[in-house]
């Protein structure tokens, strides 16, 4: 049997139509929580809303939103732990609320990225880099941690874990029908030795503070598909834009920033990399 034209594309219609339909969801409510690797500190340009939160308005969330068309709603907050999900935070010129509060029945989209806070994130970063002065080739924040034969910042991330449970919990009785997508942490340090003094943490000290934001991503991950939730990790993509790669090749900047963000945290790049990995999970 030859079919028409106009019933040949009828037929072509309504074969590619329910896959086009289940291949591109709309959102409409788009709510952003976390902290400073969610917020986009230093990157042009900032919100006042409060100041001291530091959001972009080029970070992650509102790059995922422009892409959408969905309408944001930005909470994401500098300096923001799990416990903030649910209390103010005080910040620089004002305080930013319970970030939770910003979530409704309506809401049908939210992305979470917390933790680095939680384990302490940026005193081990200024820890690790004052170690490094006295012993460059050595690893002496790597024996600062695990004296004694435990690991002290293994111990954090596996503390970690309930507390994000519960905010993975709270999200998904506050907002039932949002699709909730917890984004990880880009890579930080390369593979192996790093770039002392550019960046200084010890050559020693660079394997296992890897293996440590490696486990804290493995940490969000778990959690994320326990509590039904999708899990965006940019580190394996991240691989060779680390803080030790020259200017327009780093996706996170060094203690020294060449292009403007918050030393070791996401640059625009990043930030713009993040951004796709999420829309590609959507």
């Amino acid at each position: 049997m030859t079919l028409r034209l106009p019933a040949a594309l009828a037929l072509v219609a309504a074969l590619v139509a329910p896959a086009t339909a289940s291949a591109a969801p709309t959102y409409t409510a788009y709510v952003a929580l976390g902290d400073s690797y969610a917020s986009g500190p230093f990157i042009p340009h900032q919100r006042t809303d409060p100041l001291g939160c530091f959001r972009s308005t080029r970070n992650y969330a509102a790059l995922v939103a422009a892409r959408l068309g969905a309408r944001l709603t930005d909470v994401t907050c500098g300096g923001a732990t799990t416990a903030h999900m649910t209390a103010p935070q005080d910040v620089l010129l004002g305080r930013n609320p319970p970030q939770l509060d910003a979530l409704r029945e309506d809401t049908d989209l939210v992305t979470l990225t917390i933790g680095g806070n939680d384990i302490g994130f940026g005193d081990i970063t200024l820890t690790c880099a004052a170690d490094s002065v006295l012993d460059p080739l050595g690893a002496p924040c790597t024996r600062r941690y695990t004296a004694g034969g435990g690991d002290e910042l293994a111990a954090r991330v596996q503390a970690l874990g309930p507390r994000l449970t519960a905010v993975l919990q709270d999200i998904a009785q506050r907002a039932p029908r949002a699709h909730v997508v917890v984004v990880g942490y880009p890579r930080i340090l390369p593979p192996a030795r790093g770039c002392w003094p550019l960046v200084p943490i010890s050559v020693g000290d660079v394997p296992y503070l890897d293996a440590t934001e490696r486990r804290l991503n493995a940490e969000l991950g778990a959690r994320a598909s326990a509590a039904g939730a999708a899990f965006v990790d940019p580190y394996p993509a991240s691989l060779g834009r680390d803080v030790c790669q020259p200017p327009g090749v780093k996706w996170v900047e060094g203690l020294l920033p060449t292009s403007p963000a918050f030393p070791v945290h996401p640059n625009a790049a990043g930030m713009r990399a993040i951004s796709d990995l999420i829309v590609a999970e959507l």
